[in-house]
């Protein structure tokens, strides 16, 4: 149950996190145990509020700042890493891995450009 929790709160924080600051989250959060007390969902009302008595006691505008900064920093690795595995696979001149490459390369962009927006 414990780990069904743990889960459950993890994906409730992703899918909150294109939320711009704490009170669009609690927003958010109050809105899906609204439709859950609605349905009935036991399960999912527990879990919706541990996630907002969580997020009431630790959200703050700078930690989540720092999660963004995060988010960004972490894909700039990825895209550099990528570029370096472009780089190899041009080297070595087959096709195949060069648009391999080129394709996650493409896809760490992309990821970058979305945590810079957020």
């Amino acid at each position: 149950m414990r780990f069904i929790l743990s889960m459950f709160c993890l994906m409730l924080t992703a899918g909150l996190a294109q939320a711009q600051g704490c009170a669009e989250k609690e927003a958010e959060v109050r809105r899906k145990l609204q439709q859950a007390q609605e349905q009935g969902h036991d399960g999912r009302i527990r879990g919706l509020e541990t996630a907002l008595k969580s997020l009431q006691a630790s959200c703050t505008e700078a930690g989540l700042q720092a999660e963004r900064q995060d988010a960004i920093d972490e894909a700039r690795r990825e895209v550099v890493e990528r570029e370096a595995d472009l780089r190899e696979a041009q080297a070595d001149g087959s096709p195949e891995k060069i648009e391999k490459r080129q394709r996650k390369l493409s896809e760490a962009q992309e990821q970058l450009q979305d945590a810079q927006a957020r």
